[in-house]
Order: C-alpha cells, then sequence, then structure tokens
C-alpha cells in the first residue's frame, strides 16, 4: 500500500481538529469545524487554507517567453513583471493537459502553478518540448502554499505585513519577498473562493509558524482553518473549473467555458490551437452550463443528463449551495439543449428528477 503524501502543515492538523482524506494520493484535510460553517466563514470572514499541494514549476531563460507562448492558450506576452495569469495547457487535440497559474517573477523567469494530481504529468509534458535556451525546475517540494480568502483577508494579513501596504497588490498582480512576522513570501491576490483574499507562497519550513500566526492575527475577526470540503462548495459556487470534474484530457477549454484564457488570435502557434480553433469555427457540441433543481434531489459528479430518452449531458459538479440553500449543479451539455429555463431530467439514484438550465455563475461577491 503506498503512503500517501503529506504537506509541510500535516502536523499541526490534528491541533485544529482536522478530519482528513485520501484527495488525490494526498492525506489532505477535507474540514476542520465543518464544511458549512467554514463555507460561511470564507463569504462573511475570513477562511484559512492549506493549498500546499499545489506544484510549483519554475521557468527560467532567454527562451522562456516563446517556450510558454507555445505551451500554454493564454497570451502569456500580455503579462508584466509582478503579474499573474490564469491560462491552459491543451493537447494536440483540444483536450486538457492542466488550467494554472503562470507568475512572471521577472524578465525570463516565470513560476507556473499546476494542480496536485497533476505534477508529474505536466512536469513531463513540458519537458518533452523544451528548447536548450529554457531551463525547468520542479519547485514543488520546497514551496509551501496557504490561501487566506473572504472580505476579512486584507485586514487580518496585514497585521503580519508590517509596513508593507497589501492594498497596493491588485487583483491578479503579486510582491514577492514581502515579509509576514519575519517570514519572506510571494503574496498574490488570487484565489479559487470567488472572495478577495490572498495565496501565500513560501519556504516549505515557514508553513507551521506562519499558519498559526494568521490564525492567531484573525481570532478577533473569526477566521477559521479550512478544509478541501468548503473550498470545493466555494469554487463551485463561484462556478471556477476543477480539473478531473470540468476540465480533462477529453473536455476542451473552449467545452468548460474558459474561453477567456484561450487566445486563438494571438500571432504565435500554441499546442491545440488548430484544433481549438476549428471547434469554435464548427460551433461547440457541448458546452458547460448550469442547472437548479425543480424536484428534491442533489446532481453529483457523474449523473447523466437526460431530455425525454435521449441523454444529452452529464453533471462535471453538483452539490446544496450553502450560500443559496439550493440544489444546484455544473453539467456539460448539448448546446442544443442549453438555453436558459430548458427543463432537463438528471438521473439520481435511478430516478429521472426535473431540473432547469440556469445562469453562472450561481454567486458573484459584491465588490463594493
Amino acid at each position: 500500500m503506498t503512503r500517501l503524501k503529506r504537506t509541510p502543515l500535516y502536523e499541526a492538523y490534528s491541533d485544529y481538529g482536522a478530519k482528513t482524506i485520501d484527495f488525490g494520493g494526498w492525506e489532505l484535510p477535507v474540514q476542520f469545524s465543518g464544511i458549512k460553517d467554514e463555507h460561511e466563514a470564507v463569504r462573511t470572514r475570513a477562511g484559512l487554507f492549506d493549498v500546499s499541494h499545489m506544484g510549483e514549476i519554475e521557468v527560467k531563460g532567454t527562451g522562456s517567453l516563446a517556450y510558454l507562448q507555445k505551451m500554454m492558450t493564454n497570451d502569456v506576452s500580455k503579462l508584466d513583471s509582478g503579474g499573474a495569469q490564469y491560462t491552459a495547457m491543451c493537447y494536440e487535440n483540444g483536450g486538457t493537459v492542466d488550467d494554472l497559474l503562470v507568475y512572471k517573477l521577472a524578465d525570463d523567469h516565470y513560476v507556473l502553478v499546476v494542480n496536485a494530481a497533476n505534477i508529474e504529468k505536466d512536469y513531463s509534458w513540458l519537458q518533452d518540448y523544451l528548447s536548450s535556451d529554457v531551463q525547468l525546475k520542479n519547485l514543488s517540494e520546497e514551496t509551501a502554499q496557504l490561501a487566506l480568502q473572504g472580505p476579512s483577508a486584507e485586514k487580518v494579513l496585514q497585521k503580519l505585513a508590517g509596513d508593507f501596504d497589501l492594498g497596493s497588490i491588485g487583483f491578479f498582480k503579486f510582491s514577492q519577498g514581502v515579509g509576514l512576522n519575519g517570514h519572506k513570501a510571494l503574496v498574490s491576490r488570487t484565489g479559487y473562493t470567488g472572495e478577495d483574499g490572498f495565496e501565500i507562497y513560501c519556504d516549505a519550513r515557514d508553513a507551521v509558524s506562519l499558519w498559526r500566526e494568521i490564525l492567531e492575527a484573525g481570532k478577533e475577526e473569526g477566521v477559521v482553518p479550512c478544509g478541501l470540503g468548503a473550498r470545493d462548495t466555494l469554487r463551485f459556487e463561484a462556478n471556477l473549473a476543477l480539473y478531473g470534474q470540468e476540465l480533462s484530457a477529453d473536455i476542451s477549454p473552449l467545452e468548460a467555458g474558459i474561453g477567456f484564457a484561450v487566445k486563438l488570435n494571438k500571432e504565435e502557434d500554441f499546442i491545440g490551437k488548430a484544433a481549438l480553433k476549428q471547434q469554435k469555427e464548427n460551433g461547440l457540441p457541448r458546452k458547460l452550463t448550469g442547472i437548479e433543481m425543480i424536484e428534491r434531489g442533489i446532481p453529483r459528479h457523474g449523473y447523466p443528463v437526460y431530455k425525454g430518452d435521449r441523454k444529452i449531458g452529464e453533471v462535471t459538479t453538483g452539490t446544496q449551495s450553502p450560500t443559496l440553500k439550493k440544489n444546484i449543479g455544473l453539467v456539460l451539455l448539448e448546446t442544443d439543449e442549453a438555453a436558459p429555463g430548458n427543463v432537463l431530467e438528471v438521473e439520481i439514484r435511478g430516478k429521472r428528477l426535473k431540473a432547469a438550465v440556469a445562469a453562472t455563475p450561481f454567486y458573484k461577491r459584491d465588490k463594493k
């Protein structure tokens, strides 16, 4: 039996009442105080996540930009130093290798943040196309990542940041070498919850101290440690794709609704560009859309969706929304059936129950 991988924060989990599960070969907390409580904390105050299972891959060298333009669907040339960009990597047929973030540290120096289950696959894929003027390095083991998310995130983290003004970091921007109670970190205004907040990259050896110090600083504001359960319900309500569900080798970025990260008009050819262009020109046969249950039942990943006797799609993610108190889902659906209000049936435990196509995202924060 293979032992599950653990993040540098594993030793602190039990102090906060974590319940751990096997998540793609990692022993990670599904919850601490409870999924609904943690979800609500992030929507109304702030929550702290251990995201150290995510992968970090450094790309350096004079050929870095040309290389990334070939590998990524988005236009990396638009990035300034101190900027982050959401993108995807595709196979030649348009299927998705992974969705990821690109951080531009400096000219000819980038870091890619990839999904935990895809670290080895992505690194191998990137190596296959490497040119002599580019160097790759897997930084995953030496890097920890914490995510402080929610409306109180800036106020809480500022207590650790001293004279550095976190308000100066704009959305999808970051600052390197920020001192957080003496720990040097890359602090990025990004997240996976639909809320304002920060992702904090630090030396793995600093992770436990920083985790404890952030929670201590956030006591007054009601900041709580959060697990994978709340992370999933939060990202789902905000319609943020999860690799392995909304995206896969069989689902293209266009089908998954992240066409904004696919720049078919950039000059450089990228892997999968021709297939994606053809998809767009011919019209997508299927697309990701939301549904809301009319009859009582919760749509879950993999459940088939029907119109009459015809199967027209499949649920990618579904749950009872803690914010909306409704049973909702994301469905990869035949495009002709994706009109808002269209009534469909989801097969739940052998019964077909009515649902209606609904607009996404299900939740959007008030940006006052």
